[in-house]
């Protein structure tokens, strides 16, 4: 029995203690219990590439030898964990075109790292309906799925109810014994940079970032989800939900199959083990273990590195609109009359995409967006969106062109723009390379060659019906001989390529799920029944 075993054991007798003084015995319960395991961002070619070179062998171990097998999963779009995270824990069809949008309701950004976003949207988009983590526990998610527990959820991050803090936090033994450990831990990882900085200071320095990440998710953050999901498997918890953002993170910041992003799949290896050899020690709780995840990544090139620097959302305006406009005044001056400020929204400290942290996400109120003259651009990630902002409803293709003569085209013929969206009475029209593409499995523009194509384009059709999605739906995906992402990171996803939308859910053999599964509501409707039971 390891020590973290025996820390669960004492801090577990010391619970039941508690509830037998105060409550009585536990009732006990008969029924099947629940637990998911998120890998953030992993796709499964990424996960076929991992069990192949051994970075996750005891993943492959629960695959050979102990009755699991592996299913594949397509996610719809975008490919992000909000969108995903709605739909598997409420069922919802969602409003979420991305990971930053703007709200016509609110007349403000979404942006989900953002003070209260998040429960916003969970409030809009999922009032009335049960989610899958009723009287259980998130960790890491996005949103909180019902649970009375729900440490470090977006949703909760920064107005939490108290439920989840004083519950992650009641088990004194634990919570100290991961502190104690996490200090040891980060001092071995100091103590191996110090070493790596004597033998190659230039070399330590590039690396720098990835220790950064590496004990802030990889160490405290990681170590802290496995302890308390720990305790709430030997508690019996109905359903918990752990997100592990390690490689998510990893992979925006250095790429998907880079080494530090295949180190992180490792220590989520044995995160899992840890999970596995608790569950095995507790068959009276009857739970199936689920490992899924909500989107993979692309490897990609920043925008600002094919453009001298320049962000797409001041891009647009200098070369597409400012011009036009200045043409049809007469040499007036035109869209450039300076940011408007639409919000005051609080940054927080604990936000998903750490690549902000080197940019001025603190220093700017509203960083990746520009808005001038009731046109407001914003880059969200492989996508951008454009909004005319006086509009009260989605502009279609006709409106645009009356307004903007050409834009579309234009857009999607520059440097580092993949291909455009705009809606249409009869479905999303798809601009590419300055050609315009009526998008169907007959006229799938730069989808011709895809095996997935129906898939891909009945997913785009789906997009373009969120009325929070932009009146331009710009991606970086189809530039030529590679993937471009609007914001500065080296790993992508929210758009349509196949490693962002192909994805998997690792399950016992004798699960029947549904299938194929090819958008995450079909996981609401296997997933809600445990709370049935």
């Amino acid at each position: 029995m390891s020590f973290d075993d025996k820390v669960l054991s004492f801090q577990r007798a010391i619970d039941r203690a508690a509830r037998r003084f105060r409550r009585g015995a536990a009732p006990l319960r008969a029924d099947k219990r629940l637990l998911i395991v998120q890998i953030d961002g992993l796709s499964r070619s990424v996960l076929e590439q991992a069990l192949k070179t051994h970075h996750m062998p005891f993943l492959s171990r629960l695959l050979k030898r102990h009755g699991y097998r592996i299913e594949p999963m397509s996610v719809g779009l975008p490919t992000s964990t909000p969108a995903f995270q709605m739909a598997a824990m409420y069922g919802v069809r969602t409003d979420i075109p991305g990971f930053h949008y703007y709200d016509r309701d609110r007349r403000t950004d979404i942006h989900f790292p953002c003070s209260g976003h998040a429960a916003y949207v969970e409030n809009k988009l999922a009032a009335g309906r049960r989610g899958i983590l009723q009287g259980g526990s998130a960790y890491g998610c996005v949103f909180t799925g019902g649970a009375h527990n729900n440490l470090f959820s977006f949703a909760s991050l920064t107005r939490p109810s108290g439920r989840g803090v004083l519950a992650a936090l009641s088990p004194f033994v634990v919570v100290a014994w991961v502190f104690g450990k996490n200090v040891m831990l980060t001092i071995n990882e100091l103590a191996h940079a110090m070493v790596r900085f004597i033998r190659d200071p230039a070399g330590a320095r590039r690396d720098s970032h990835w220790l950064n990440i590496k004990i802030g998710i990889s160490v405290w953050v990681r170590e802290f989800f496995t302890m308390a999901v720990s305790r709430d498997l030997y508690a019996g918890t109905p359903a918990v939900y752990v997100n592990y953002l390690d490689y998510d993170v990893s992979a925006h910041a250095f790429g998907p199959r880079s080494r530090p992003a295949r180190e992180s799949l490792r220590s989520i290896d044995r995160a899992i083990h840890r999970l596995w050899r608790v569950l095995r020690r507790v068959p009276e709780h009857r739970y199936d273990l689920y490992i899924l995840a909500d989107h993979g990544q692309a490897g990609c090139t920043p925008y600002r590195e094919l453009c001298d620097g320049e962000r797409l959302e001041r891009q647009i305006f200098n070369t597409f609109l400012q011009p036009a406009r200045e043409a049809q005044s007469d040499g007036q001056p035109g869209l450039v009359q300076g940011i408007r400020e639409r919000r005051q929204a609080t940054t927080e400290l604990f936000q998903h995409f750490l690549n902000y942290v080197e940019e001025d996400f603190f220093r700017r109120q509203d960083p990746e967006a520009h808005e001038q003259d009731g046109v407001r651009v914003i880059s969200a990630g492989p996508n951008a969106f454009l909004y005319v902002v006086d509009a009260a409803a989605p502009l279609d293709a006709d409106a645009v062109e009356l307004r903007f003569p050409g834009l579309p085209q234009a857009i999607s013929s520059s440097p580092g723009v993949g291909f455009v969206l705009v809606r249409s009475a009869d479905g999303p029209l798809c601009f590419w390379q300055g050609k315009r593409y009526r998008l169907s499995a007959a006229e799938p523009g730069p989808f011709s060659r895809r095996a997935d194509v129906d898939v891909v384009v009945n997913d785009i059709a789906n997009l373009m019906r969120m009325p929070s999605a932009g009146d331009l739906v710009i991606y970086g995906t189809g530039v030529p001989a590679q993937q471009v992402s609007f914001i500065p990171e080296y790993g992508a996803h929210a758009g349509p390529s196949h490693d962002e939308m192909h994805t998997f859910i690792v399950c016992d053999a004798d699960v029947k799920l549904p299938g194929p599964i090819v958008h995450p509501t079909q996981l609401y409707e296997h997933f809600i029944r445990y709370q049935q039971m």
